[in-house]
């Protein structure tokens, strides 16, 4: 007498798969093809994507690098500027001073020419001699007056001419002196700084 399978087991022996039917000729089982294409596509995915998102940093890194460049030469250029500006402005403001300066001192110039005349023929004795030696203190005191502001004697005795330096009265034979050279100084000139106060009247030789 056949036995008769209970209903359970009848359902979990027809839902069971047919592992014959997975396996091929040599007994292992097969992949199913598109389990096995899935992953694949999705890794392309990823790398296309991954791929896009370095293009578009390392653009906006170029673009950043390019502002940054950018930046830094339009600082270097108003920086440049800026300087170029207060040396001009520094240059300006001494040029001012110096030529404010000149023109006062300018006045006193004379004044200066007067005393050294005057201690030329200096008296030696008695009271004329001491009141020389006054007008001497006041005349150094011009000079060292002159000296605190920048302004200095042209040492040009004995030097050749330069007419940027020295203004001829006369030119005379010296047997004493070579061509061109400084005979006598008539009127001191000065300088303020590098520029020329006032130019040293002379007598140059032939």
């Amino acid at each position: 007498m056949t036995k008769r399978k209970h209903p359970q087991e009848e359902n979990i022996v027809n839902n069971t798969p047919n592992l014959n039917n997975a396996a091929d000729s040599s007994g292992e089982p097969q992949a199913n093809p598109a389990m096995a294409a899935e992953p694949a596509s999705l890794i392309t995915e990823n790398t296309e994507g991954l791929t896009a998102e370095i293009e578009a940093l390392q653009s906006e890194l170029e673009q950043t690098q390019t502002k940054a460049q950018e930046y830094l030469e339009g600082w270097q250029r108003a920086r440049a500027d800026f300087a170029n500006y207060k040396k001009r402005v520094e240059r300006d403001q001494a040029q001012t001073y110096q030529t404010a300066a000149g023109n006062t001192i300018k006045r006193y110039l004379e004044i200066s020419d007067d005393l050294e005349r005057a201690l030329k023929n200096r008296p030696q004795d008695g009271d004329g001699a001491a009141w020389a030696s006054g007008i001497e203190l006041i005349y150094r005191k011009l000079l060292a007056a002159f000296e605190i502001d920048g302004v200095a004697i042209m040492q040009a005795e004995g030097n050749f001419f330069d007419p940027t330096l020295h203004e001829a009265i006369s030119q005379e034979d010296s047997p004493e002196h070579e061509s061109g050279q400084i005979i006598e100084v008539l009127q001191p000139g000065y300088h303020l700084g590098e520029r020329v106060l006032r130019p040293a009247r002379v007598r140059v030789a032939r």
